[in-house]
Parts: C-alpha cells; structure tokens; sequence
C-alpha cells in the first residue's frame, strides 16, 4: 500500500470553494479510496489510492470532485518518496528550524522554465529568497506572506514547511 498525498488548489482559501474536510474523507471512501485523511481545512489530503499515481491520480480526482462539488480545483499528488526528496532539497534549512511557518514550498506540475526561473527572481520586490528545485519552489518570508508583494509567474499551490513536514510524517 502507498499513500499519497493530493494538494487540493485554493480551497477553502478567502470563502472559495468550500470543502468541509470531513465531507472530503467520506467522498474518498465512499469511491473507493482507503486510508482518506485530511489536515487542517485547507485540501491537505492523504488517501491510499491502489495503481493510480502522479498526474493519473490528479486528474482523477479533480473530475471526481469536480462532479461531486461542483466546483473545479488544481490538484498536486506526491508519494512519501517525494514528500522526503522536498524535505532533503530544503535550500533553507536554518530557515525552517527558525520560522518554518513563513518557508514555503510551491508545488508545481513541471519544472520551472529557465525563463520561469528568472521571472521568479525578478518578482521579487522585499526580502524574499527564492530557489526553484525541480517542481518545487521554495520560498523564505522573513516579513510575514501576507505583507509580501511577491507574485509567482507559475501556477501551484503553497503549504508552509510545518505542513510539509507533517503531510511527509502522515505517509512515511
């Protein structure tokens, strides 16, 4: 059995696309997925889904929730595997010991483009790090996200790296 983990885009986010977690948890089992946990409120889901994996497992499940919910979210899966690559490739480790809740890692389809990549960097207006490692960007705040001008010329979903550690330790 492998567990994944599926990063559900812009959930429950600013009153969009509200998704009681509970009722994400029995939607899974009622379809057949195994092992359905959620943490926190914000689409952080842990299911074991039997063959499917990666992008056959996202597309799955965004038209699942799309005909169950009515409302269509961006979906990012990752194995635990991946989830301890993310961890290892940490660019900022004494970051994360000191403020994990303002480090950040994107999630990403792809890896960035060169172009992407520059993009990036050039968006940065305040004191922001910025280091693209495959289909991850991770992402210092030391001022707080909320006060940060940043805007990301690509398309994924953020958790800050408590989240991260703690979806990693969910599917280890």
């Amino acid at each position: 059995m492998t567990l994944q983990v599926a990063l559900l885009r812009g959930v429950n986010v600013g009153g969009n696309k509200k998704l009681p977690m509970a009722d994400l948890r029995a939607f899974c089992a009622r379809i057949g997925y195994g092992e359905a946990r959620t943490l926190l409120q914000s689409g952080n889901l842990v299911l074991e889904a039997g063959k499917l994996k990666g992008a056959a497992l996202e597309q799955k499940l965004c038209a699942e929730i799309e005909a169950e919910f009515g409302f269509r979210t961006e979906i990012f899966v990752r194995d635990g595997k991946a989830l301890a690559a993310v961890i290892a490739a940490n660019p900022y480790p004494d970051f994360a010991k000191a403020d994990p809740s303002h480090l950040v890692v994107v999630f990403l389809k792809g890896v960035p483009s060169d172009a992407h990549a520059k993009a990036m960097n050039a968006a940065r207006e305040g004191p922001e790090q910025i280091r693209a490692e495959g289909r991850h960007v991770y992402i210092t705040y030391p001022m707080g996200i909320a006060d940060s001008r940043l805007k990301l010329p690509v398309e994924g979903t953020m958790r800050n790296w408590n989240t991260v550690t703690k979806l990693a330790a969910m599917v280890s």
